[in-house]
This record gives structure tokens, C-alpha cells and sequence, in this order.
């Protein structure tokens, strides 16, 4: 395995613009910075928006330069253009996109975020089969649920330019590794049984191989790990991170994990247990992980969880 040797940052923020959780009242400590009750002496009318989707906004610190990078775009654009304005932040000057696979719940907003980044094209990071279709969950009485196609026609004439990337790679003058599809070594983390796909003329099990995350070296600590939904399994996905990258010390992990409902909860005890001998310093569960599986890791990693809600940032 080639040693993908990410360069170190020396600082990273971690914004989340859109996820399924918003609590005002969460408190900001060291290096989680939840968004303003109050702006001056007043509450405002208006607030952040929740929804079931993911957005994350990345602000990598090198070389005496702070650069952008947005990591997926929400269901909808709705939620991300109303949280960027109420936070006060702007899509602008992202250099980079990133795509944590194609469900809508991650490229809904796309479109709309290309729009608002001024420098084009805009290089958008993408395994190919993000663009697979149909796909399509089967339910317990059979019944066929669809799922809506990108409109990629749409996103390019915004100014997008994908990049259609199955391998890792990394970008940002070489600060910022996507690892491609994940290997998938756990013999726990087995993707969704339910996910199909059309294949040639055959529908097969969809493995959802266009899962992918995000490292970050932050120089002298450790690395932090993304994923957006981790279908391929978060400890997969950190696992693989860290085989990459040659390093071990995990300083955070921040994302969805994908441990919600009947079919993923009997493993929310092994991830724990894997995600305790990782022992990262930061703990983010998020979007898919599901409230059963939050409240199973803030119990068993109390120093390292964080409940999150949508407008915090995170500092590394």
C-alpha cells in the first residue's frame, strides 16, 4: 500500500452548516464552538435549521493561509443557504468540494453551493458510482423505494467539474486526503443488506462503494477523520484513513456513522468497542448514526464524546 503523505496543517475548524440536530442551548468548551444564543443583547426571531442531511465546512490553516473546503451539501439547499446567512458565512471562496457518495441527503444543496463559489470551475471530488443509477431500497413487504438521481447536467452547468476519483487521492497542495472507496476489513460492518442497484441488465446489491471520507493532518497531533454517511463503517473508514496515512494517533472523528435502526443497532456495541481501542480524542457522532447509538457512545466515551448540533465548529 502506497503511503499517501498528507502534509500537516496547522490548524483545522471543522464548521457543521447542516446536520439532523439543532440544540441552542448547548454549551461551547475548548475547542467546540457552539453558535451565539444571542447577537449583541438580543435574541434573534429567526434560527438555525436542522434536517436530515449532512454539510460540513472545512478550514484548513497552512503556509500563513486559511483555505476553504466543502464536504457534502445537505438535502437540501434550504438548510444550507439559510444557516450559512444566519451564521454570517459565505460559500465563496471554497477551493475544492468534496463528496461523500451520491444519496440526496448529501448533494441536495449542490447545485445551489456551486452557484455561490466565485473561482470556476469548481473541482467537485466524486467516486464514479456516485452517479449509479437506479438505485433503490428494498423494504420487508417488498414494496421498492427509489432514490432520487443527481442532476448532474445541472450541477456542471452551475460550474462544477467532477472529479471522478475511485482511489485515494489527495488535494489542497497535498493537506487534504479523500480516501476513494474504503477498505472493508471489519468482519462486523457490512453495509445495508437492503441497497440495491441496476447493473447491466441485472440488480444486484448495492455496496455503496462510492463511500468515502476525509484526513487531515494536523501537524504534531494526530489526524481527524470525516465521513459523511460511512457505509462502508466508520471503524473501515478510520481504519483505512490511518493505513494511508501511515499514522495512528487519531486526534477526531466527526460524521455520520450510519448505526440507526433494527438493521444496524446489534453492531453499535462492537463499534464501540473498536472505536475505544482507536481511542481518538474527539468524538462526533452525527446525521445517520442514530439517537441510540449517540447515547451508547457518550456513555462509553464520556471524555471524548460530544453531542453535536448544526453550527457548531470544531477546533483542531
Amino acid at each position: 500500500m502506497e503511503r499517501y503523505g498528507v502534509q500537516p496543517v496547522d490548524s483545522c475548524e471543522v464548521v457543521v452548516l447542516v446536520d439532523n440536530y439543532i440544540d441552542l442551548l448547548l454549551p461551547s468548551k475548548e475547542g467546540v464552538l457552539r453558535p451565539p444564543l444571542a447577537k449583541g443583547e438580543k435574541i434573534p426571531e429567526d434560527t438555525i435549521l436542522a434536517e436530515h442531511g449532512l454539510s460540513i465546512l472545512l478550514r484548513l490553516t497552512y503556509n500563513g493561509k486559511t483555505h476553504l473546503v466543502l464536504m457534502d451539501a445537505g438535502y437540501t439547499d434550504i438548510a444550507l443557504s439559510h444557516n450559512l446567512n444566519f451564521l454570517g458565512l459565505s460559500l465563496k471562496e471554497v477551493e475544492l468540494v468534496v463528496m461523500s457518495h451520491g444519496h440526496m441527503d448529501h448533494y441536495g444543496g449542490l447545485t445551489w453551493a456551486i452557484e455561490h463559489i466565485v473561482r470556476k470551475p469548481v473541482p467537485v471530488v466524486v467516486h464514479p458510482n456516485a452517479f449509479v443509477t437506479p438505485r433503490f431500497f428494498k423494504m420487508p413487504d417488498g414494496k421498492e423505494l427509489l432514490f432520487p438521481v443527481m442532476n448532474r447536467k445541472a450541477v456542471e452547468a452551475a460550474g462544477a467539474e467532477f472529479k471522478e476519483l475511485s482511489e485515494p487521492s489527495v488535494h489542497m497542495d497535498g493537506h487534504l486526503l479523500v480516501t476513494g472507496a474504503v477498505e472493508r476489513v471489519t468482519p462486523f460492518e457490512k453495509g445495508m443488506p437492503n441497497a440495491f442497484m441496476k447493473q447491466g441488465n441485472k440488480f444486484v446489491h448495492d455496496d455503496i462503494l462510492d463511500d468515502q471520507g476525509c484526513a487531515i493532518n494536523v501537524r504534531d497531533e494526530g489526524i481527524v477523520v470525516i465521513s459523511g454517511c460511512a457505509h462502508a463503517g466508520i471503524i473501515n473508514t478510520i481504519l483505512y484513513a490511518q493505513k494511508l496515512t501511515k499514522m495512528d494517533r487519531v486526534l477526531g472523528v466527526i460524521g455520520g456513522f450510519h448505526l440507526t435502526g433494527p438493521i444496524f443497532e446489534p453492531i453499535i456495541g462492537n463499534t464501540i468497542e473498536e472505536m475505544k481501542r482507536i481511542n481518538p480524542q474527539r468524538l462526533v457522532p452525527m446525521h445517520c448514526t442514530g439517537w441510540t447509538a449517540i447515547k451508547a457512545f457518550e456513555a462509553a466515551m464520556p471524555e471524548a464524546f460530544v453531542l453535536n448540533g448544526v453550527g457548531t465548529t470544531y477546533q483542531f
